[in-house]
């Protein structure tokens, strides 16, 4: 079966272009769609043309931003490149709604969905046509929703189609309450996930992808965020619907972290959901160039978007599994990046290892471009480091490649880390917790977890292997708010390793990383702010407390 992402022939894209007019030309929130559109005669004439609707709907699907990614908006990375919100904004604590990161785009994805839901099901197409595509089309909206409801709380739930000159100003919908909100997603993603098939097309929503979005929306429900009691029950929830992932026997771990990410392994058997690239179109996937090392032989070869702390580096296991603040790890901070874990080889670039068949060097006073910037005044690391993992050296340096890396955003790794947690915080430790956790631990050759280890020794182990194995994918910012360690961790600075040559030899120092002062309110910061820009338009919204 074809592709969603495959080249469309000339007659069909003409269509398609219409039809992206059609969803995406309103120039304000809740306005009419444009007068000039395809008919509904001629879009829900055909199964192939309903299906283009709903492709597009796909490709608005969220993949990394590249030029300031999630991830540098946590404590685990810094953006390189001067001037970029998640420093200059973020960090410090200074957005306000005119100028803070958001999500409130999505509502323009969550138009498409309902415009699409709504035709659909006054068409006369074929009822089992119908009912595959209106279950892709409701997780679809599931997923948009979850994205705000994770970083703004409560929002407006429309499942209708809002027209400005029909309705008037009944369109001007009120914030549902951050419990609705939860409620709605979790009851779209379990429909969805009723009608969905196990198997599908490359890209496509399956079973397994809304059962996961509704784990995952459950195991931020649990959290201490939302979760002020610790309702066991909550926890329990989210491991149910872990484990229903994990019954489908559809998913396993790909024996290489190493290459999971590239472009020849897409859709593997641990992927649940990806949002799907196309090399040599503009569904191409421009990671590499924008987030990969800057300098090689002298060469400027990316932009170093995404710069891993040493917070993060720190969080790696040494090859015998302990952690470094163990005693008996035998970690030595003065050869820090020796008998380290596997997925810290895989995942950083650091002083003395190999990128590109050049020796990276990040010391001081020996001439090297990548030398550690903690001035934030050069385009070089600010950190000491810069990113590896998925970043394919065959595209590596190429500022505008063709490359087909799919962006991953469930995989089957999270199922077993979420499960485990979730079960861990509603029943203990058991052997179905050790078992999941050792899992994900066996692929990078780390020993199995100790026997006989507390809930909180537990718990600790989790986090950390999952803040590991989950680095660079977006997840660590949202771990941070449902888990309401923000305060703590994005308050004070992240952390970056000053290499200096002293009387010859190497001597590494931890110091503060430049441009990595944050602070955190939590009266007010594990929301954002509705934007400006929305509640301009629309008088019935209400700001986030205490902006």
């Amino acid at each position: 079966m074809k592709k969603i992402t495959t080249n469309i022939k000339f007659s069909l894209f003409v269509l398609l272009a219409a039809i992206v007019l059609f969803v995406t030309s309103c120039s304000k929130f809740l306005e009419v769609s444009p007068v000039e559109q395809v008919s509904d005669e001629t879009l829900w004439s055909s199964t192939a043309n309903a299906d283009l609707f709903l492709n597009n709907i796909y490709g608005s699907v969220p993949s990394i931003e590249t030029g300031d990614p999630w991830e540098n908006y946590s404590d685990n990375s810094l953006n390189g490149q001067a001037g970029r919100v998640s420093t200059n904004i973020y960090g410090p604590g200074i957005y306000t709604p005119s100028n803070s990161p958001s999500t409130w785009g999505q509502y323009t994805n969550i138009r498409k969905c309902n415009v699409f839901i709504k035709k659909l099901e006054g068409s006369a197409l074929p009822d089992d046509f119908k009912k595959l595509k209106l279950a892709e089309a409701r997780f679809l909206r599931a997923y948009f929703y979850s994205l705000l409801w994770t970083y703004h709380g409560g929002v407006p739930v429309i499942t209708d189609v809002l027209n400005l000159n029909e309705q008037g100003e009944a369109v001007f919908r009120s914030r549902n309450t951050s419990d609705e909100t939860f409620s709605f997603i979790v009851s779209e993603a379990a429909a969805a996930a009723a009608d969905l098939p196990v198997n599908a097309e490359s890209g496509r929503a399956t079973k397994g992808a809304a059962l996961m979005l509704k784990a995952a929306v459950e195991l931020f429900n649990a959290g201490p965020l939302k979760n002020t009691g610790n309702d066991a029950a909550r926890w329990a929830q989210a491991a149910a619907s872990f484990k229903s992932v994990m019954e489908l026997n559809k998913y396993t771990l790909f024996p290489d972290y190493n290459t999971l990410f590239f472009e020849e392994n897409n859709n593997n058997v641990e992927v649940i959901f990806s949002r799907q690239h196309l090399g040599g179109t503009s569904l191409a996937n421009y990671r590499d160039g924008q987030i990969g090392p800057r300098f090689v032989r002298g060469a400027l070869t990316g932009w170093g978007h995404v710069d891993p702390t040493q917070d993060i580096v720190d969080e790696y296991a040494m090859a015998n599994g302990l952690p470094i603040t163990d005693p008996n790890s035998g970690y030595d901070p003065q050869q820090p990046y020796v008998n380290r874990e596997k997925r810290f080889y895989e995942s950083i670039v650091y002083d003395g290892s190999e990128w590109l068949g050049d020796v990276m060097i990040m010391k001081q006073g020996v001439g090297s471009l990548n030398a550690t910037d903690l001035n934030n005044s050069s385009i070089s690391t600010r950190t000491g480091y810069y990113i590896r993992k998925g970043i394919n050296p065959k595209y590596a340096g190429a500022q505008n490649n063709g490359n087909s890396a799919n962006w991953i955003i469930f995989r089957y790794a999270e199922t077993l880390l979420g499960y485990a947690e979730a079960q861990n915080e509603a029943a203990g430790p058991d052997q179905s917790v050790y078992d999941a956790v050792n899992a994900v631990r066996d692929r990078s050759d780390l020993p199995a977890l100790p026997a006989g280890m507390s809930k909180e020794a537990m718990r600790t182990a989790i986090w950390r292997e999952r803040r590991v194995e989950l680095a660079f994918e977006d997840k660590r910012l949202p771990d941070l708010l449902r888990l309401k360690l923000a305060e703590v961790k994005l308050n004070g600075t992240v952390h970056a390793m000053k290499i200096d040559i002293v009387g010859g030899k190497t001597v590494y120092t931890i110091v503060s990383a430049g441009g990595g002062n944050k602070a955190f309110d939590p009266a007010k910061n594990y929301v954002l702010p509705v934007p400006q820009s929305a509640m301009d338009k629309n008088p019935n919204l209400e700001q986030n407390p205490n902006y």
